[in-house]
């Protein structure tokens, strides 16, 4: 059972869809405590980092909880920039920290017509392997839609450009991240996410 969670910023019916035309079983947990025992967990999101402030102290430890035990973890854009220390966009709020790096705004680049917000699709560079991007090749089309982007670091298994370079997906042992949406990359998001239900078995 996957536990996806709500904070009231992830876009939970199009993940739901793409969970249910995989087959997979998932629930939304209505407290903390029901991530315990799930075979991975999901943090998606929309919007603006200020958001996960809903993903109190109680959700951070649950989450923490999972990860330490070994459950794979995935965050889906906003998601994804939450796993960092923080981001310039709520300079106030922490992230859950297990990322090292804080995400910053992109530039953009009016003379090529390259806006902020980033929206549309964008090819994948895979710097190397890895597990939840199995199946795909470089120059992989996904679908972006956000303002703030995480560094490129060592965690980096894919990066675009748009003005810059930036982390697109990262991966450390059982903790996940998309900066696009999966659920909305046809083919290749619906590979991804099924590359991740699979590590969750």
């Amino acid at each position: 059972m996957i536990a996806l969670v709500d904070y009231g910023a992830g876009n939970l019916t199009s993940v739901k869809k793409a969970l249910a035309s995989l087959g997979a079983e998932f629930t939304v947990p209505e407290t903390p405590a029901a991530c315990a025992g799930a075979a991975g967990v999901i943090v998606p999101g929309v919007g603006h980092f200020s958001a996960t402030t809903a993903l109190g102290n109680p959700w951070r430890e649950a989450i923490g909880r999972a990860v330490e035990a070994g459950t794979p973890l995935l965050g889906i854009c906003v998601g994804m920039q939450w796993l960092y220390e923080g981001s310039e966009e709520a300079p106030d709020v922490p992230g859950l920290g297990v990322l090292a790096g804080r995400c910053h705004l992109l530039r953009g680049d009016a003379a090529q017509r390259l806006k902020i917000p980033h929206v549309g699709w964008n090819a994948l560079d895979l710097p190397r392997r890895s597990r939840l991007l199995t199946g795909l090749d470089s120059g992989a089309h996904v679908y972006f839609t956000h303002s703030f982007a995480a560094p490129v670091t060592a965690d980096c298994v894919a990066s675009t450009t748009h003005a810059e370079c930036f982390a697109a997906a990262v991966e450390r042992e059982n903790i996940f991240g998309v900066q696009f949406h999966p659920e909305k990359s046809g083919d290749a998001g619906l590979q991804i996410l099924r590359n991740f239900l699979g590590l969750c078995r």
